[in-house]
């Protein structure tokens, strides 16, 4: 991990994979951020062929570009940037996201603000503003076996209601979440055997047993498009390398439920 210096207060890391499309307004989103001098970008890419590299490398001059001969994944892609990251918060941000200075500022703030949480993220919205299920309970076998019956009968989703307070829950999915660098010392990278599902269940439970919090902040929040990555079938390759992640976890944590 690079050496932390305290002239950077925020590292900003995204990963892409053929994602070109979402990465422009992503990257705009954020462009009065990236204009301060204690804030760095670290942008992973995972083998994409779409020429994101050269978007980067054309308007964002300054970023720290890593690319990857392929796609390994959520959990490696995001550990590349954890490896360069040398701001005090480290903001991990799905490259199909709109931030808002606002919102990660308040981030931030509430991290200051409180030395024990280790991990906070804010809510998700779509675009047309509905609130999305982005603070979640346990990824058991039963949370999973719900959700694909739901996808599959064409049932709606279990509509999520917006906390009137800060919550801590089981984790904050990966598309948003500020991490304490300190924490992030502590315990590690990703877990790289989860190649992409449940890997940001897996760093909130273990800062949770480290003694960090896992802060969801219900008042402000971003834009998340949400691109679908695993397939509706379970027989394709992305289904397949997320079914072994979630196996991985519950082996890990020795828990299914």
């Amino acid at each position: 991990m690079a050496e932390h210096k305290s002239n950077i207060r925020l590292s900003i890391v995204i990963i892409s994979w053929n994602s070109l499309s979402s990465l422009r307004p992503c990257l705009k989103s954020i462009g009065g951020l990236l204009d301060r001098t204690d804030t760095e970008l670290i942008w992973v890419d995972n083998g994409s062929s779409d020429g994101a590299a050269s978007y980067v490398a054309e308007h964002y001059p300054d970023t720290h570009t890593v690319l990857l001969p392929e796609n390994r994944g959520v959990a490696a892609a995001r550990n590349e940037g954890l490896r360069r990251a040398r701001g005090e918060k480290i903001l991990f941000l799905d490259d199909d996201t709109e931030a808002s200075a606002e919102a990660i500022d308040t981030m931030t703030r509430y991290m200051d603000e409180h030395p024990q949480a280790g991990i906070v993220a804010c809510a998700l919205r779509n675009a047309q503003g509905e609130l999305q299920n982005s603070f979640k309970p346990y990824p058991g076998l039963g949370v999973k076996i719900t959700n694909i019956l739901r996808s599959k009968l064409g049932l709606p989703q279990t509509k999520t209601v917006l906390p009137d307070k800060p919550v801590e829950p089981c984790y904050v999915i990966g598309a948003c979440q500020l991490l304490r660098h300190e924490m992030v010392e502590r315990i590690g990278e990703l877990d790289q055997a989860i190649f992409y599902g449940p890997e940001d269940a897996d760093y909130c439970i273990r800062a949770r047993r480290a003694g960090y919090r896992v802060v969801y902040l219900p008042q402000v929040s971003i834009m998340h498009h949400w691109r679908r990555i695993t397939s509706r079938s379970l027989s394709s390759a992305t289904s397949r390398r997320h079914i072994a992640g979630l196996l991985h976890f519950w082996r890990t944590h020795r828990r299914i439920f």
